[in-house]
This record gives C-alpha cells, structure tokens and sequence, in this order.
C-alpha cells in the first residue's frame, strides 16, 4: 500500500469538518470542530509513513463515532441558544 498523501490527509480533515458540523448542539459541534483542527495542526509536522498511517486510522475511526454521535444528538434535540439565533 502506498503511502498517505497529503490529499487524503487533507480529504479527511474536510469530511471531519462536514460531518461536525452536523451536530444540533452547538456545545458539541464547536468542541468537535476546535478538536479536529487543533489536532491536525498538532500533527502537521509528523512526516514518519508510519506514525500518519496510525493517525489516518484513528481519524477515520473517530469519523465513524462523529456520525453516531450525531445520529444521537439529532434523537435527543433541545432548543437553540441565544448564541446561535445571531
């Protein structure tokens, strides 16, 4: 198997984002969403194959838990704050 590219690192990070920010909580989602850029700007200098190979799988394992939280957060609604009405 090849290599990660900085394409798929990339694609991932962007599916990341999309699917946060379908959260209804907007605690959630902007936790969520500061999470994944923090973390990938942590990581952005790791160059080992081996070490972003392990970080690309745990991100797609943690896509997966993105969308059934959010499956989740959609069951169980509560009303807007006053900070998302602006």
């Amino acid at each position: 198997m090849a290599g990660p590219t900085s394409r798929q690192v990339l694609s991932l990070y962007r599916v990341m984002l999309k699917e946060s920010k379908k959260f209804s909580s907007y605690n959630y989602r902007t936790f969520a969403l500061r999470r994944i850029k923090d973390t990938f700007r942590e990581n952005k200098n790791v160059t080992n194959p081996e070490v972003i190979q392990e970080l690309i799988e745990k991100a797609k394992a943690n896509i997966e838990v993105i969308r059934r939280q959010v499956l989740v957060s959609h069951l169980y609604t509560a009303e807007k704050l006053i900070i998302e009405h602006q």
